[in-house]
């Protein structure tokens, strides 16, 4: 498989200068990364209410992560998308909503029923085989399936080497994954995101890990 999957679309970027769209899709990166834990903290600390996943989340996520780059952030694609280095073919534009509705649908019928892990693992994998948007889907897809997972948890998780940014550093592994989900579903009609969820076992491990010792490290000596 090659090294990086990539998506093409009928859209145009607004930025086409490779360097200032990499400063900006950085900046837009430190701000998903700080409304995601916004919306952590607001069902996990604050609990102002029931957690439901909602469309709403996810367009929020979107919009943030391309704000300024494409013309289409926060709204789904209205066009043919190809993901290059991907057996998978995503869904027509037509069955976009519908689709992510779905989704939404199967995390909260199973949330009382389904563990933490599994339900993260399942928005990384159906919102990646969905490919709702022109641009933007994978780092959307990790955001909020971290979300989910803390949710459902109800624990903000210590670390500062995240999930995401795991994942971000090597996407290797997360591709084969997705690779591996996709083949189950084309070929049963069943939801199989066992790799995804091994994979999300041992990220979680990793971070827990660093956080104690970044734990540790701020304790003052006796």
């Amino acid at each position: 498989m090659p090294q990086e999957r990539h998506t093409s679309t009928e859209q145009v970027d607004l930025i086409s200068d490779p360097e200032e769209k990499a400063r900006r899709e950085a900046e837009n990166g430190i701000r998903q990364t700080e409304l995601t834990l916004e919306i952590i903290r607001a069902f996990v600390k604050e609990k102002e209410q029931p957690f439901r996943l909602r469309q709403g989340f996810l367009m929020q996520l979107h919009s943030v992560a391309l704000e300024g780059i494409h013309m289409f952030a926060g709204t789904y694609r209205n066009g043919v998308a190809t993901i290059h280095g991907s057996k998978h073919d995503p869904v027509p534009a037509f069955r976009v909503a519908d689709e992510v509705a779905d989704m939404c649908d199967y995390v909260n019928q199973h949330w009382a029923d389904k563990s933490a892990i599994h339900l993260a693992a399942y928005i990384l994998w159906r919102l990646n085989w969905i490919h709702p948007f022109a641009d933007g889907n994978g780092r959307t897809a990790r955001a909020l399936s971290y979300v989910v997972l803390s949710i459902r948890a109800n624990s903000l998780y210590p670390g500062t080497n995240s999930i995401p940014d795991q994942i971000s550093t090597d996407k290797n592994p997360y591709y084969d994954a997705l690779e591996l989900a996709d083949e189950a579903w084309k070929a049963t009609g069943q939801v199989d995101v066992s790799a995804l969820e091994k994979m999300l076992s041992q990220m979680l491990a990793t971070q827990l890990l660093q956080g104690l010792k970044e734990a540790e490290s701020v304790q003052p000596a006796e």
